[in-house]
């Protein structure tokens, strides 16, 4: 899908994928809000329902001596989530380079954004040495890439 994503001072078209999520009673901290390693678990399925999106698993991935693994992860807790709360997962990709990739997701409650998040993954081999990209994981990767407008 084809949406603008505000990505600092403007916003550009990019392609976004979406993974719906709904907010279960047991995820709430004691304030019965979304609990915030929640969030985290969240961002991560959607970055995993994006590999999916493109015919990737992470067992896949392993089998065919690939790991991504993240090294950095930047969250923006902006809004509460509650029980029974409709949530979508948007996940895109900012950047690609030889060994690491940026990817930027953001949670959203219709149109109100609950929280925003950056994270930078490397590919590593089995044995955690970086590696760059195998060339099909690029290209795949960049079909989510935020383009210029």
């Amino acid at each position: 899908m084809r949406r603008g994503v505000s990505t600092g001072s403007c916003s550009v078209p990019v392609m976004v994928h979406q993974t719906p999520i709904r907010v279960r009673f047991y995820e709430l901290d004691p304030y019965r809000h979304l609990n915030h390693s929640v969030y985290i678990q969240y961002f991560e399925v959607g970055r995993i329902d994006l590999f999916r999106a493109l015919g990737w698993t992470l067992t896949g991935l392993a089998d065919m001596g690939v790991q991504i693994v993240v090294s950095k992860i930047e969250t923006d807790f902006l809004a509460a989530g509650v029980e029974g709360d409709d949530l979508v997962v948007e996940s895109w990709v900012e950047e690609i380079r030889r060994v690491t990739t940026r990817f930027g997701q953001r949670i959203m409650r219709g149109d109100e954004v609950l929280a925003t998040q950056v994270v930078l993954g490397a590919c590593v081999n089995p044995q955690g040495r970086p590696m760059r990209f195998p060339t099909e994981m690029s290209e795949g990767l960049a079909s989510f890439l935020i383009g210029e407008s």
